[in-house]
């Protein structure tokens, strides 16, 4: 799994405004209908609401991973925001998050989807990769560093 294959300019904002986990999900899902992505909002909402109830996505060290699965989505899509202000989203160690990687993918295909989730992990174990991706000035310097 490559993240450039998955990921794109129009899918990253560096701008959330979300305060809540609720309004960060909603945004994301914006930038994925914005680009095309997702065409039924509400089965892909439902989805990652679905799976915030079971367990929430809230990772460490400031990063949300909020997924879900859906009949409606036929290849997995991702989007990244990052928020200029720290939001609760009842992560693993108590900690606000401000970066968010958001997910979907078809019900009946988990690889793509489980190797996406282990990279994107891999990838933000590094305190130097979090930071350069809260300083990035722009989607292309995210995609970059993404890159490395």
């Amino acid at each position: 799994m490559n993240l450039k294959t998955v990921l794109m300019a129009e899918t990253i904002s560096l701008h959330l405004k979300g305060t809540t986990k609720e309004e960060i999900i909603n945004e994301l899902l914006d930038i994925l209908v914005a680009a095309n992505k997702i065409q039924d909002r509400a089965a892909a909402y439902n989805a990652v609401m679905d799976r915030e109830q079971k367990m929430s996505t809230g990772m460490k060290h400031g990063i949300a991973i909020p997924h879900g699965k859906s009949a409606t989505i036929h290849d997995l899509v991702a989007c990244i925001g990052i928020s200029e202000q720290p939001v609760d989203f009842d992560s693993l160690d108590h900690e606000p998050c401000r970066i968010f990687i958001m997910t979907l993918s078809p019900v009946e295909k988990t690889g793509p989807h489980l190797q996406f989730l282990a990279e994107i992990s891999l990838l933000f174990k590094s305190a130097e990769k979090r930071q350069e991706i809260l300083n990035a000035s722009s989607a292309e310097g995210i995609l970059h560093i993404l890159a490395e």
